[in-house]
């Protein structure tokens, strides 16, 4: 069984792209054919910064590598180092309803953003996303897409392009399935919504000690004194972040003791940078270790591609001569 994700080079991943999407996919590897890219083309609908981009990228190779992601048991590439997604991506566009791309929610989401005079947010790329993204799914004959249930949407676009291209040219692309990670919990952000580079409430899985501690004490909380039981302790911000983080008698005794009253929100917003800090010690290590050997990380990236082409060169011949191209 095929897996594919990719994860865009947009900006410094953290806990919800660690929980979310690495860790499910670091289990993945040892169980099925998994191709994991990093998406470099579609970070170009929001970011034009060049030298951030080129750093994103390798801050997010250090990062998926340091989490245990091993190119030995995965195929890992940067897809730009796949020109075939952007030549399947033309192509399946020619046969893609605009009203398909109209109803994605990323689209009209930016869209909304022009009544806050946000104008320059919406381009040609962003309505395309849906097109591109399918390339790189029915590129690698892709069986399953692990996704959460805000991404199901884009998946769907895929199927209804695989089935209609199939429909006109002969069967041609495999349809891939969702696998929806049911499991996989939403991870809090510092101000309590879903954490996300774009509402600004991340907590980054490395950067300098001072400042992650700083963000995790800046965590929004009641003005309940420390004297004061707090009966609905297993909804606070940091709770659910020190379940993630560690064991569940430690989590179990934090809530314990917030219910109980005596513990008040800073030393509790310690606690968590201090389970965030140990979490991640084995990480920042490795990071380290990968950072100072960019030619290690270089080849890896570009042994991935060469394995990535052999299967997008595959499909995308069968495709041009499905649709009469060559």
């Amino acid at each position: 069984m095929r897996v594919l994700t990719g994860i865009q080079p947009s900006g410094a991943l953290h806990l919800g792209n660690y929980f979310g999407a690495m860790l499910p996919a670091i289990r993945l590897q040892e169980e099925e054919e998994a191709f994991y890219f990093i998406a470099d083309y579609h970070s170009m609908t929001s970011l034009t910064d060049a030298v951030r981009r080129r750093q994103y990228t390798l801050d997010v190779a250090l990062d998926w590598l340091a989490a245990g992601l091993n190119p030995e048991r995965c195929v890992f590439w940067k897809q730009s180092d796949t020109p075939e997604h952007t030549e399947l991506a033309w192509i399946l566009s020619t046969i893609t309803p605009m009203g398909l791309l109209d109803r994605c929610h990323s689209y009209k989401d930016k869209v909304a953003k022009l009544a806050d005079g946000d104008a320059g947010a919406v381009n040609h790329g962003l309505f395309a996303y849906p097109v591109l993204m399918a390339a790189d799914i029915l590129l690698y004959g892709t069986h399953v897409v692990p996704v959460g249930k805000d991404q199901k949407q884009h998946l769907e676009v895929t199927r209804d392009i695989a089935i209609k291209f199939n429909h006109i040219y002969g069967e041609t692309f495999v349809v891939p399935e969702a696998r929806i990670q049911e499991s996989v919990a939403l991870v809090p952000g510092t101000d309590g919504q879903k954490m996300s580079k774009s509402y600004g409430n991340i907590i980054e899985l490395h950067g300098e000690e001072k400042s992650l501690r700083k963000r995790m004490m800046s965590i929004q909380m009641d003005s309940r004194s420390p004297s004061e039981p707090k009966p609905d302790a297993e909804k606070n911000i940091a709770i659910q972040l020190i379940r993630l983080l560690a064991s569940t008698e430690v989590a179990t005794d934090y809530e314990d003791r917030l219910r109980a009253g005596g513990m008040g929100y800073g030393d509790l917003k310690k606690g968590l940078f201090e389970q965030y800090w140990s979490h991640f010690g084995a990480f920042r290590e490795r990071r380290a270790e990968l950072a100072a050997k960019p030619g290690y990380v270089r080849d890896v990236l570009e042994a991935g591609a060469r394995r990535a082409r052999v299967v997008a060169k595959e499909t995308l011949e069968k495709a041009k001569v499905a649709c009469g191209l060559c």
